[in-house]
């Protein structure tokens, strides 16, 4: 009773002391909210490629006689491994065989430089991440030398989403679902086209249903890509049966890519387990074959076919300074743009010349993956932001 009437006398004392207390709790708790935030914050368009000629998180572990050994040999293999990445990135799958296979020496030529991400060394052993970064108009060069087609625009994420049909039942949520489980297992590795999974939180759920998935409600969808600042969503639809005749397990994939500048396009994929191969295991393989054929629909779209350059002119509605060098550093960062020339800059508007590669289709369409509307025919063209998205980043 005492200490109930100090606090109705004093209760400054007391406020100030269960604040303190509070103070004390929270900062107990921050980096357990932190962690949980970063957990169950949707991973979002930050996997975009901003520069498709660096090659980033090249992990090498080499054991030698001594560790200068150890790490000369790790750096050769580094950047062999880089290359390789950078060169399937850019070009199909079927044009893998293809790909010329260097030479450290060789490689040398085409690398801007490199940096040690993260290193640990012994005594004869070298462990590292490896960035490299290369030199684009090298790696264009030798890639048209051996006649081999590729793309270079970055695709903003797709968001994947893995419906099973398995004894008659839809899962797409459901917990277990060995579909979406094999999605989770795939390399991580950056594409031109990265891919991201939903959480499946209770936010995704309340979203979006299977059966809303599967029919292609495309309101749904794109609300999902907002929240994940996706620029599509691929629904994979998979069908899984075993062939008892031939002992063999069967997945039959439905892709459908939905965007919202063009009509959702849909590819049909039947792929087979080998022998031995278990269920789980043909699932796996799968998903990543269907991350490739993702990747490659959209490269078959960009490829360029020449180096000649061409020249449009594009006018820019600005409001300010800022506007204008936001605008400037989105067009900057297009792949396909190899200059702008500013021909005269106002308050109101900018009148540019945009020198690119490919054609004016993969040029709108390079434009969009930076937010950017280019719009017009003829000699009048227009060049805005996309309303009501923001600058992915």
């Amino acid at each position: 009773m005492a200490s109930m009437e100090a606090k109705i006398l004093n209760p400054r004392r007391f406020a100030t002391h269960d604040w303190c207390v509070g103070v004390r709790i929270w900062a107990a708790l921050l980096p357990v909210l932190c962690l949980t935030l970063a957990v169950l914050t949707p991973q979002s368009a930050r996997a975009q490629i901003a520069n498709p000629y660096e090659v980033t998180g090249v992990t090498v572990d080499v054991t030698a006689e001594t560790a200068s050994a150890a790490r000369a040999q790790a750096l050769r293999e580094g950047q062999q491994r880089a290359m390789r990445i950078l060169l399937e990135r850019m070009t199909l799958k079927s044009d893998y065989p293809r790909l010329p296979e260097l030479s450290p020496e060789e490689i040398t030529e085409y690398m801007q430089d490199f940096s040690v991400a993260e290193e640990k060394t012994s005594a004869v052993r070298y462990l590292a991440k490896l960035n490299y970064r290369f030199r684009p108009s090298e790696v264009r060069e030798l890639l048209r030398a051996f006649n081999i087609p590729f793309a270079e625009t970055p695709s903003k994420p797709v968001l994947v989403l893995p419906v099973l049909r398995r004894a008659g039942a839809l899962l797409l949520w459901d917990d277990p679902n060995p579909w979406r489980a094999a999605w989770q297992q795939r390399s991580s590795q950056l594409s031109l086209v990265p891919t991201l999974l939903p959480l499946g939180d209770l936010a995704d759920v309340a979203a979006i249903g299977v059966d809303q998935v599967v029919s292609g409600d495309q309101q749904r969808l794109q609300a999902m890509a907002k929240r994940y600042e996706a620029g599509s969503v691929a629904v994979a639809f998979a069908s899984i049966r075993h062939d008892p005749a031939r002992s063999l397990w069967v997945l039959d994939v439905t892709l459908t890519r939905y965007n919202q500048t063009i009509d959702p396009q849909t590819t049909v994929v039947t792929y087979v387990s080998e022998f031995g191969e278990t269920a789980e295991s043909l699932l796996a393989r799968s998903a990543t074959l269907v991350t490739y054929l993702i990747e490659d629909n959209w490269k078959r779209d960009n490829l360029l076919s020449s180096a000649h350059q061409e020249a449009i002119a594009v006018r820019i509605p600005i409001t300010d300074l800022r506007d204008w060098l936001d605008m400037k550093t989105r067009v900057h960062a297009v792949a396909v743009i190899r200059e702008t020339e500013l021909v005269q800059l106002s308050r109101a508007e900018a009148q540019v010349i945009l020198h690119y590669i490919g054609d004016i289709g993969q040029l709108i369409i390079a434009l969009e993956q930076a937010d950017l509307a280019l719009r017009g025919e003829g000699d009048q063209w227009t060049l805005e932001k996309l309303s009501g998205r923001k600058k992915a980043g």
